[in-house]
């Protein structure tokens, strides 16, 4: 007599089955979730958080298979079977559909021990690795495209939170590529002034002769060719927040106009003569260091200061962990979503290459590769050339090496500074420069004893 699981494994099924399948799909610990219309599949998935789907292809006409590889495409974390005749097996491009699209396939009639092997095998492989956070769970954070789930994102979304409470000016800094103008939307998303304009501007990007016009405005009439009155960027983010991007590239002359503005709250338009009183918060981004800049005469330091009220830093990808594996599921599972691309997910080989790639141009560089190989790749899985990266095992043993080397330095201070404390985590905590959480995080990461902490 078959064993019955405590608990059921759901699938979402579109197709019928015998009562006789149903019942060994039950007593083998399987719950089939019947869904009358392809269009209800992404329904039942969420529903029911499914992983696995069972489609019934029928005679496998075009028509048809368009509709399930524009499903397929676009739920690239859900493994996909396929049910079809064995006569559907003879056509062309029915064959090419499941070899390019799903993860496995059974045929008419229903041999059941065909069909659990498949759907184990299929959990099993949904199941495997890190899981990106869907779109819709980001969402519910507040904390849209700030994706993983390393230590160091962990603390930064913590900051986060923390700074998008005060009403005073950010600066964030870091690499380019890093995220920072997504880390900036979100401070903002979680402020009080969620409800009024975000204004993003790149300071590296405004002409030379109107930056100060695309700033503060200017009126009619200010200069020649200003045929009409213009709203200022700041201007335009009343009640709201302005993000500055590189502005360490602002020029010396529009710099002595925003600190004016940091100082007194007011603006003046170009060519005019009122004093116009703004309610809005400045946050400031930049990749270059602006203290070098300040000492070398290129950045005023009064405006530094008035800037750095609060910093932010954006972690390099290089310092995530395996967040830019997580990252390359999530960007793909977008992509999928937003342009029907047929890729369902990435080859051993790729993965690898997501994992040893030193990402110099960080989420950015990884978001277009991904784009890149999602839409030129030719078959369900990307492989690490449709990446354009190749694993090199001499640099897999290196990086293997520097990970050893970097854990065992933070086990060594983590346990050094646990005995100084006589294992007081709040204080191990402050004196590490992390929260409680990430120590307790690290500790069991690391494995390291927490002896009599409380």
């Amino acid at each position: 007599m078959a064993s019955v699981h405590p608990v059921a494994r759901d699938f979402v099924h579109y197709g019928a089955f015998a009562p006789s399948v149903d019942r060994a799909l039950r007593d083998a610990g399987w719950r089939r979730v019947e869904v009358e219309q392809l269009e209800h599949v992404p329904e039942a998935l969420r529903r029911y958080d499914a992983h696995v789907a069972l489609l019934d292809l029928g005679a496998g006409q075009a028509p048809m298979l368009r509709r399930v590889e524009r499903l397929i495409a676009s739920h690239p974390s859900t493994e996909w079977l396929a049910h079809v005749s064995e006569h559907a097996l003879t056509d062309k491009h029915v064959c090419e559909v499941i070899y390019g699209s799903f993860f496995d396939f059974c045929t008419q009639p229903v041999d059941i021990n065909r069909l659990l092997a498949a759907l184990g095998h299929a959990w099993g492989m949904a199941k495997l690795g890190p899981q990106a956070a869907s779109a819709e769970q980001q969402a519910a954070l507040g904390l849209e495209g700030m994706v993983g789930a390393s230590s160091a994102l962990v603390e930064l979304h913590s900051q986060v939170r923390k700074l998008a409470a005060v009403n005073v000016p950010v600066l964030i800094t870091g690499e380019s590529g890093t995220g920072k103008e997504v880390a900036a939307r979100n401070l903002h998303r979680l402020s009080a002034r969620a409800r009024g304009p975000f204004v993003a501007i790149n300071c590296g990007a405004l002409p030379e002769k109107l930056v100060q016009s695309e700033l503060f405005g200017h009126e009619r009439g200010a200069f020649t060719g200003a045929n009409a009155r213009k709203i200022g960027k700041l201007e335009s983010a009343q009640q709201g927040t302005v993000f500055l991007d590189e502005i360490g590239d602002l020029p010396l002359d529009a710099q002595v106009n925003l600190l004016r503005f940091l100082q007194e709250g007011t603006i003046e338009r170009i060519g005019g003569n009122e004093h116009l009183r703004l309610d809005v918060r400045v946050i400031a981004a930049t990749h270059v260091d602006l203290e070098r800049a300040v000492a070398e005469g290129q950045f005023r330091a009064d405006l530094y200061y008035r800037l750095n009220v609060l910093r932010l830093r954006m972690p390099p990808l290089r310092e995530r962990g395996q967040d830019a594996e997580i990252l390359a599921r999530y960007f793909l599972e977008r992509f999928a979503r937003e342009h029907g691309v047929r890729a369902r997910g990435y080859s051993r080989e790729a993965l690898d290459a997501i994992s040893l790639h030193p990402w110099p141009g960080n989420v950015r560089e990884l978001m277009n590769r991904v784009r890149r190989a999602a839409v030129l790749c030719d078959g369900g899985l990307i492989r690490a050339q449709d990446l354009e990266l190749e694993s090199d095992p001499a640099e897999s043993r290196c990086a293997l090496s520097l990970e050893h080397a970097r854990e065992q330095a933070e086990r060594e201070l983590i346990q050094q500074t646990l005995r100084e404390t006589r294992h007081n985590m709040s204080e191990c905590a402050r004196r590490l420069g992390i929260s409680r959480v990430t120590l307790y995080r690290l500790c069991k990461k690391l494995q390291v004893s927490l002896g009599s902490a409380a």
